[in-house]
């Protein structure tokens, strides 16, 4: 049987784009291996020299002027990319996207971020037949997102689907699915278990994640979090910030046999298992391997923009607290201390944390594949137009 073809498009403004296609990809691999997944940077193939350039303007805007990006943000947000934006964009960036498109023939494309997906909704405006899936990756449905070529939206949660309801996109085109996360995260080790494989002591464990772009703390939180030290392990977990890795581990604050630093690892899966309190930025991917570990949540004050949305869904569904001051801080760590103290370990989380089915995205969108009809345009006969 010839093997479905699914074509993963993104972006790497921010990673969460690009990790939610390697996920659905990585998902289908495991449970449907009949099917052949690829993710696509589109930008990054078709302008290997303008894109890390625009992808540095805009982490540069994002730690510089952050207010602006909100701003923007919120001018924008109940608008779609207009035809003369589609135009501009991909006259600049997308000019040679059906090339792509004709060498790999895909049955369906899904588009994990806004500028691929308005590209391929105007290839489709003008005859392009293949069915457009988009997975809106962050709790908020920004106007970018909207385009009525998409065949099937696929949504993190019930208030984005009213989201899309308000602004006209029919009932029969949303699919509730929560954002996919890598299969490493769809299952839950032993907390005891798992900290011995890490080298981790067997007490109250908090995580704190900054990546590539930083951790988001002021430096008066930072010492309230290392003061903490000989109660509580902290693991930092920074990517590839080697500059943040090498500053942390040279501070005498830092330095203790219960404080671990980790740059870059393929190990943030066991690490969400061997801790009992998640303190991160309300990004849209790293909250939800978050919920599917069933971890509490601490977030960092959030960028204006999606990253307020992200933290306004989280708290309201009683799934993280903001960390305003350290007050809170405190409030939260002392809580996870008295709880081992009385040999009460951590359970994580209420009911509500275990909601999340981290397989739905991936078994959504192989059934919607399994759905789609033999094209009536293919991709060969459309690119010579």
């Amino acid at each position: 049987m010839k093997k479905k073809r699914v074509l993963l498009l993104s972006e790497g403004f921010g990673t969460g784009h690009t990790q939610a296609a390697h996920a659905i990809e990585k998902g289908l691999k495991i449970l449907y291996p009949h099917v052949n997944a690829r993710v696509i940077e589109l930008g990054k193939i078709l302008n290997p020299t303008v894109a890390p350039f625009i992808l540095g303007a805009y982490r540069r805007t994002i730690t510089m002027s952050p207010k602006l990006i909100g701003m923007i943000y919120r001018t924008n947000y109940n608008r779609s990319l207009t035809g003369f934006r589609r135009l501009a964009l991909h006259r600049l960036f997308y000019n040679h996207a059906k090339k792509v498109l004709t060498q790999l023939n895909p049955d369906v494309i899904i588009c994990t971020h806004p500028f691929p997906n308005a590209v391929i909704s105007r290839l489709k405006r003008l005859g392009l037949d293949i069915p457009l899936y988009t997975l809106i990756t962050d709790y908020d449905a920004h106007g970018t997102w909207i385009s009525p070529e998409v065949n099937q939206y696929l949504v993190s949660s019930p208030k984005v689907e009213r989201m899309l309801l308000e602004r006209n996109v029919d009932s029969q085109r949303i699919r509730i699915t929560g954002i996919p996360v890598h299969p490493d995260f769809w299952n839950k080790q032993p907390k005891d278990a798992v900290r011995e494989e890490l080298g981790l002591r067997n007490i109250p464990t908090v995580m704190i994640m900054g990546g590539g772009w930083g951790l988001p703390l002021q430096d008066q939180l930072m010492e309230n979090i290392a003061s903490w030290k000989g109660k509580i392990q902290l693991v930092f977990c920074v990517g590839n910030n080697e500059k943040l890795a090498e500053r942390l581990r040279e501070s005498t604050m830092f330095q203790h046999p219960d404080i671990h630093i980790i740059g870059y690892t393929r190990k943030v899966s066991k690490l969400m298992d061997a801790s009992d309190l998640l303190v991160t930025k309300p990004g849209g991917m790293t909250c939800t391997e978050g919920l599917a570990k069933g971890l509490p949540m601490l977030f960092a004050p959030p960028l204006p923009g999606q990253e307020e949305e992200n933290c306004d869904y989280f708290v309201k569904s009683g799934y993280g607290t903001v960390l305003q001051n350290s007050y809170v801080l405190h409030q939260q760590f002392s809580r996870l201390h008295h709880l081992y103290a009385n040999g009460i370990a951590a359970s994580g989380a209420d009911a509500r944390l275990n909601e999340y089915e981290p397989e739905a995205c991936t078994r959504t969108v192989h059934e919607l594949l399994m759905q789609s009809s033999t094209r009536r345009t293919p991709v060969m006969q459309y690119a010579s137009r």
